[in-house]
């Protein structure tokens, strides 16, 4: 015990997050939420691939030379979301049922996720003429194109990075709530294996 306390990683732990629940409970709030926002975007996918003329945008639509959605990345798009949904499952059956290792492939998830955005937000601070360059490439019938476009690049970027630093915390604290999850769990099942050894020596 005395090893854990002195761990850097300890300082770090909580049983509680956000509402003051339990931090078992919020990973099921986060699993079960996610697993809504993923099934939605499978019946947006699924409706799409049985009815392609309703979602299908043209090269032309777009003003581009590319389509924005085809067959290909539709069912790539349809696989990532039931990965996703099953993932999401796995880590709310986990924390249900306290099985940590059931929580590991979110995690990774989230952790994978945090990555992407965090080099988003170098490459933003690095090359900030990108997102310039992004706006140009919007379609023409783009919501307020024309008005993001009019603002002050640096304040631009500025903001870009504020809205992303945000993003980021959030995440991060997410990330935290799920891994004091996995180790409450984790904890737990040890004690308990530890108890039930203590008791039948102890009988014996």
């Amino acid at each position: 015990a005395a090893e854990m306390l002195s761990s850097p990683w300890a300082r770090f732990y909580s049983n509680s997050c956000c509402l003051c629940c339990h931090v078992r409970t919020g990973t099921i709030i986060l699993g079960v939420w996610y697993l809504i926002i993923n099934s939605v975007v499978l019946l947006i996918l699924l409706s799409a691939l049985t009815d392609p003329d309703q979602y299908h945008l043209t090269s032309a639509e777009l003003g581009g030379e590319f389509e924005f959605m085809d067959d290909a990345n539709m069912c790539i798009a349809t696989a990532i979301s039931l990965l996703m949904i099953l993932i999401c499952a796995m880590a709310t059956y986990g924390a249900y049922k306290q099985h940590a290792a059931w929580i590991i492939p979110f995690f990774c998830y989230q952790i994978f996720d945090f990555a992407l955005n965090t080099l988003v937000a170098i490459s933003v601070l690095v090359y900030p003429s990108t997102i310039q360059d992004y706006l140009r490439q919007l379609p023409n019938n783009f919501p307020y194109k024309e008005e993001i476009m009019s603002v002050n690049p640096t304040c631009l970027v500025v903001i870009i990075l504020l809205f992303i630093s945000i993003i980021l915390a959030f995440k991060g604290y997410l990330i935290s709530c799920v891994w004091n999850c996995y180790r409450y769990i984790n904890g737990r099942n040890n004690s308990d294996v530890l108890v039930y050894i203590t008791t039948n020596d102890t009988a014996v």
